[in-house]
């Protein structure tokens, strides 16, 4: 049996849950700003509280590691290190693109969310980045990575193969409202970053002994944007 704290604040979103055996517990998720620093240890109190589980009684602490808010990953990744070390628990990392991808596949499976053959889509989750850029990875439905996480800025062109292979490509997250007009072949879905999408990552993760180097370990910031000038510009 494992217990393990889930901490997701790479975004707007606050979010902390309480899992055993990867199946969610009880959670707190706030989407009122970015208060991450004064509130994950309010939810975490309140969540230990509500399900009467003593901290030493945690098997590890997950958090998810990004790529997302610069401030946000700190303040998560801050609070899960402070935990481990007073608790002398293992961290786990869970990729924060991995976790939304969990989220959409867990709210198809409760039928909060519709996409038409489901089965053929390739997943697209998107984190912003400020104006029209996004952090993404896709994914099938399975949950399979299908390439390494990127740095886009969106534009017409973007996922050009993915939207004209006849199966439906579907975005998500925090970043893909805003794309929406730029990729009209894209199935849009509201899904947002949540803690319950570390829940069985982290336990499977744990399992296997895939834990972090506590002393050492950082967010996954990826890299700086690089906009390149049009053809089009270069030739006029």
């Amino acid at each position: 049996m494992s217990l393990i704290l889930c901490i997701e604040t790479g975004t707007d979103i606050c979010s902390v849950g309480i899992a055993k055996d990867g199946e969610l517990l009880s959670l707190r998720e706030s989407d009122e700003g970015r208060d991450h620093a004064r509130k994950v240890g309010v939810f975490v109190d309140e969540l230990l509280r509500e399900t009467g589980i003593a901290p030493d009684e945690l098997d590890a602490v997950a958090v998810g590691k990004g790529p997302g808010s610069y401030t946000g990953l700190r303040i998560g990744v801050s609070f899960a290190k402070g935990l481990c070390y007073g608790l002398q628990k293992p961290l786990v990392a869970v990729g924060s693109l991995d976790a939304l991808a969990e989220v959409a596949r867990e709210d198809y499976e409760a039928g909060i969310v519709q996409v038409e053959r489901w089965d053929e889509a390739t997943l697209c989750p998107m984190v912003d980045a400020r104006r029209m850029e996004v952090y993404a990875q896709l994914f099938d439905t399975q949950g399979q990575a299908l390439g390494e996480v990127t740095a886009e800025v969106i534009d017409a062109g973007s996922f050009a193969e993915q939207r004209r292979s006849g199966r439906p490509f579907v975005i998500f997250g925090n970043g893909a409202r805003k794309c929406v007009e730029l990729l009209p072949e894209a199935t849009f879905i509201e899904v947002t970053p949540s803690a319950r999408g570390l829940a069985r990552l982290a336990d499977e993760a744990l399992a296997a002994g895939r834990t972090e180097d506590v002393a050492y370990f950082e967010p996954f910031y990826l890299k700086d944007f690089v906009v390149t000038t049009s053809k089009k510009k270069l030739l006029g």
